[in-house]
């Protein structure tokens, strides 16, 4: 049988949208032969559900637009339809809402699957909106018997985690006891890095422990700060990958379930390949679901603003590019020049702003109430406020999104400006620490096979330039140390022994910790940033920000 796995780029809440990009697909899928078709989790309302599935008319239109769908089906004879969609609960108790997988066919709605383990890990609070289903559905379909799993619902075989799991129950093997042909999976998993390798291994294991081919469908494109990479695949009987679906792009891909699927390889990305085209996916998707064509970043000479300069060049293109330059007289000549270069290798426009008349005005207002206090380092946030005040200028007049360039190492730290180099609409890298930041722009050139972002501007050591000499070592541990702490504390969970017993000098560890702590409340105003990580800032667990604890 031949089954078509449409991975569309949803937008959360545009049901009319997702109904006509589901459709389109379906048809697309049905040219191709496809006898079912089959969509990502909660495909009619787009991944990670919001508050409006709290709104009774919401789930009312839901349902509806399913009518819809399935009457369309009818009319223009194309295939029956396994769709991702939120479905009233049946009974009183417990939450409104099932997150259901949903067979449409022969013009009706049938309620399948509803998901029984319910994530809540930051992108995904399903806890919130949705009642737990009590068990896998089953399709009878052509003379085959389909497993239909939702989610998380094929994420937790004891087997696979080695009881490191994070629900008890596992559905699947429950279900599997009564047997199945095969197993179908709608899904919306967030990239992560590594997050595509990890996706085969657990259907590859699935496939092999129940000797059935595995069949799943994931989201693709950006949603505010997720990212969902697609990559829906197909595993045969002996855990082997058939399929795969392009990695962050959409895709239609129709594949045949036999007996005996033959084997065929498929292409292991490279980790930095699939950063670099997740935080492209992402950054195109939030600037055009926002309803934003052009984009505007301040471009400092330095390798964040390159990073994030080449990113937005190749989401929305270069000719909707602006980079603003705004030198003070602390900027070193290569903040223009390198600027400039990195410009002309990406094909973006550039204009020239500099910021020493505002800096002395700012003095002479505030001579006479800061009189008698020497410069420090309010004199420094003034000149990245002054230039967060013009790209938002350039941002009003022009109708451009400011991009932030902000890396995560800045972030855990608080080594940044509130209102000054925190501003922006999104932070493109904020969930790569500053020697990723580095692997990712050497790698970009290695793929391009020329300094795409010029040599000087990886081989300068950082600097916020704003005053004679300045360098961030002055201010921070050298990069590699405190990323290495950052990694173990925040990725790895250490805590201030744990991070001891890895080698790092006392001292050192207690500043960075005391630093992250401090910076909790720069973090809670900054803009969301693009998840590459479990532990990305933003939606992933916040810290207080009024304590003297750190731990």
């Amino acid at each position: 049988m031949k089954i078509g796995l449409l991975q569309c780029n949803l937008i959360c809440n545009d049901v009319t949208h997702n109904k006509k990009t589901i459709l389109e697909a379906v048809r697309k899928a049905h040219a191709a032969g496809a006898e079912l078709c089959v969509t990502s989790e909660l495909a009619l309302c787009g991944c990670p559900g919001t508050d409006l599935l709290l709104r009774k008319a919401f789930a009312d239109y839901c349902l509806a637009v399913l009518e819809e769908i399935a009457e369309t089906l009818v009319k223009e004879k194309l295939p029956p339809l396994l769709v991702g969609a939120p479905i009233s609960n049946p009974v009183p108790q417990g939450k409104p809402l099932h997150n259901c997988g949903v067979f449409l066919r022969d013009g009706r709605v049938m309620v399948i699957s509803r998901k029984v383990l319910l994530a809540t890990d930051g992108t995904h609070d399903d806890q919130v909106y949705f009642e737990p289903g009590v068990a896998c559905g089953v399709l009878q379909f052509n003379g085959w018997r389909f497993c239909v799993t939702v989610g998380e619902d094929v994420w937790n075989d004891r087997g696979f985690w080695k009881g490191r799991r994070d629900f008890d129950a596992d559905p699947v093997e429950e279900f599997m006891g009564g047997g199945a042909d095969a197993i179908i999976n709608l899904t919306a998993v967030p990239y992560f890095m590594g997050q595509p390798k990890l996706h085969r291994q657990v259907l590859s294991w699935m496939a092999s422990k129940y000797r059935v081919p595995v069949i799943a469908v994931n989201q693709v494109g950006g949603m505010d700060s997720a990212v969902y990479p697609g990559g829906s695949m197909l595993v045969n009987a002996a855990g082997a990958l058939c399929m795969e679906a392009a990695l962050f792009e959409e895709d239609v891909r129709v594949v045949e379930l036999e007996k005996d699927i033959k084997l065929s390889t498929t292409r292991q990305e490279e980790r930095e390949a699939e950063n670099w085209q997740a935080l492209v996916t992402g950054a195109r998707d939030f600037v055009r679901k926002s309803g934003f064509s052009r984009v505007v970043l301040g471009l400092s000479g330095g390798i964040d603003s390159a990073l994030v300069a080449a990113v937005a060049a190749e989401a929305v293109g270069p000719e909707n590019v602006l980079g603003v330059l705004m030198p003070s007289p602390y900027s070193s000549k290569g903040s223009v020049d390198d600027s400039r270069a990195l410009a002309a290798n990406l094909g973006i426009q550039t204009t020239l702003v500099p910021i020493e008349k505002a800096m002395s005005a700012y003095a002479e207002m505030l001579a006479e109430p800061f009189k008698g206090k020497g410069q420090d380092t309010t004199e420094e946030n003034i000149q990245s406020r002054i230039r967060c005040n013009i790209l938002m200028a350039f941002s009003n007049k022009l109708g451009c999104m400011l991009l932030n360039t902000g890396n995560k190492s800045e972030a855990a730290v608080g080594y940044s400006t509130l209102y000054g180099d925190s501003g922006g609409a999104l932070c493109v890298i904020g969930d790569l620490y500053k020697y990723q930041v580095y692997r990712l722009s050497e790698w970009l050139n290695q793929k391009h096979g020329r300094a795409l972002i010029p040599q000087a501007i990886i081989d300068k050591e950082p600097s916020a330039e704003l005053r004679p000499g300045q360098k961030d070592s002055d201010s921070l541990p050298p990069y590699e140390v405190l990323d290495e702490i950052l990694s173990a504390y925040i990725d790895g969970g250490r805590d201030i022994n744990g991070l001891l017993s890895l080698g790092f000098a006392p001292e050192t560890v207690r500043r960075v910790l005391n630093m992250y702590r401090k910076a909790e409340f720069k973090r809670r105003q900054s803009p969301p940033a693009l998840h590459l990580t479990r532990h990305a800032f933003g939606q992933f667990g916040y810290m207080p920000v009024a304590t003297t604890v750190s731990m």
